[in-house]
Parts: structure tokens; C-alpha cells; sequence
């Protein structure tokens, strides 16, 4: 009975050791590139002796390492290889699948991912609104540039030269677009950064508007972009709505899931 009681207490105490560990490991990327021992044992809330103790072992196995001019500490050659492996397990297909279905059914209205393919904004997943009247949005659609609140979205985050060649082609189609003048494509483009999302009403389809907010990866590049349909009659498209906030806070807690922190 009492060796049982031993293993059980040896148990507890290699967890909580294991939880010291990831908190100080933890700290070295919240403090990055470097930082003191003394900076580390306050930010972690420990006495610089323990954390001394276990950014050793950490040193030891590779997690960690140690500047030998200016003593500080970072996160080492093994901490990194794993970070690398974690960005590549993110695949924003699967980490948006499930917060993707929880919109559709917060809201009711038809939401979908897209990515920027080849030829532009491509629906990849897709949730209809359980409704007898649903908008016809398929995955694989390739939504414009110019005319649809996934695009603009695109627009406003990606590299101009990423989306300067599909915006040409489509203004030789509509050269009297509303935003066809770069100045005024600019200034809606900033709009849209700084609001953090954008709304379109029946720009795209007569009577359907379009709520759209930007899905960031753990390098800050736009992944994808989340986006809300409805029929204008029933669904408050406005940026400063309720279905605006619930998308926002959806897009977020996506783009966390990918590695993505607010600067």
C-alpha cells in the first residue's frame, strides 16, 4: 500500500514538473528572441533558482539555450523543430471546419471558407442555412475580385501583386466599376483593414448581402476568408451587428487556432 502511495505521489510530482517546464518554455516564446533569468522568474512568477534548475534540463535536452556573452535565454534547436512541426499539422481546412458549422448555426444564414487559388477567391467549405429557401453557393466556386465581400477581403490583405492581374481582367469587363479608380480601390481596401471585415449588399447578387472577415495564419499571411450570405430581407449584414461580431470572433478564434497573435 505505501509503494502504491509513493508511485502516486512520484506521478503527481513528474506532471507538475512537466507543467513547470511547458510555462517556462512557454514564457522563452512570450519573451522572445531572449530574455534575462531575472525577467523570466518574474514573467513565470517563480524564484530565479527554480526556474534556474529547469532551464538546465531544458538546455540539456535542446528546448533551450543559453547566450554565452550576454547570459540571456531563448528557446533552443529542439523548441523550434517542434514549433515547425506544429505549423505544418495546420491545415486551415480542418481548423475551421468545426467553428465554420457552429456559425452556420449561431446565425442561420449560409457561411463558407475560401482560399485564394489560381484563379481567385474559391469556396472550399461550405454550410448551407437550414431554411426552405437556401442560396446557391457551391464549393468550388470562384467568387470576382471587385464584386463580392470575399474578394475585397482578399484584396485588402494580400500582396497587391498577388490580385493586380485578376483586378485588370476584371475591369476590362466593367470599366465603369465602382472601383475602378485606383485611389478610391485603395482607400476601400484601408476601409476594410480597418475595420477588420466587410459587407456587401446585393453588390454581388440582387437582394443577398455579404458579411466577410480575414482568416490569418502564424505568420500573419491571410489563410482564408470567412463569409456570411443571406437574403437581404432577413439577414443584418451591417458591420456593427450582431452577425458581424459573432464572424469576427469566429475568424479569430480560427486564425489563433493557426498560430496567428494580434500584434
Amino acid at each position: 500500500m505505501e509503494k502504491l502511495q509513493n508511485r502516486e505521489i512520484s506521478g503527481k510530482q513528474k506532471v507538475r514538473s512537466a507543467e513547470v517546464g511547458t510555462d517556462i518554455l512557454k514564457a522563452l516564446a512570450e519573451l522572445s528572441p531572449a530574455t534575462s533569468l531575472s525577467n523570466l522568474a518574474e514573467h513565470v512568477q517563480m524564484p530565479a533558482s527554480k526556474v534556474h534548475r529547469y532551464l538546465q534540463a531544458l538546455i540539456a535536452s535542446g528546448f533551450a539555450q543559453q547566450d554565452q556573452v550576454t547570459n540571456h535565454y531563448s528557446l533552443g534547436r529542439e523548441a523550434l523543430m517542434v514549433g515547425l512541426a506544429a505549423l505544418a499539422s495546420m491545415d486551415v481546412l480542418k481548423v475551421a471546419a468545426v467553428p465554420l458549422a457552429e456559425l452556420r448555426d449561431a446565425l442561420n444564414e449560409t457561411c463558407f471558407l475560401a482560399i485564394w487559388a489560381n484563379k481567385g477567391a474559391t469556396v472550399v467549405q461550405l454550410q448551407q442555412a437550414v431554411r426552405a429557401v437556401t442560396l446557391v453557393t457551391q464549393v468550388g466556386s470562384v467568387l470576382p475580385l471587385l464584386s463580392s465581400a470575399t474578394g475585397l477581403t482578399f484584396a485588402a490583405y494580400l500582396p497587391e501583386v498577388e490580385t493586380a492581374e485578376l483586378r485588370e481582367y476584371e475591369l476590362q469587363a466593367d470599366s465603369n466599376h465602382p472601383l475602378a479608380d485606383t485611389a478610391k480601390y485603395q482607400q476601400h481596401l484601408q476601409q476594410v483593414r480597418q475595420q477588420g471585415l466587410h459587407a456587401v449588399h446585393g453588390l454581388l447578387m440582387p437582394g443577398v448581402d455579404a458579411l466577410s472577415a480575414p482568416v490569418f495564419d502564424a505568420y500573419g499571411r491571410v489563410a482564408a476568408v470567412l463569409t456570411v450570405v443571406g437574403p437581404g430581407t432577413v439577414f443584418d449584414a451591417d458591420e456593427a451587428g450582431m452577425a458581424a461580431e459573432r464572424l469576427k470572433q469566429t475568424a479569430e478564434a480560427i486564425s489563433w487556432r493557426m498560430g496567428y497573435t494580434r500584434p
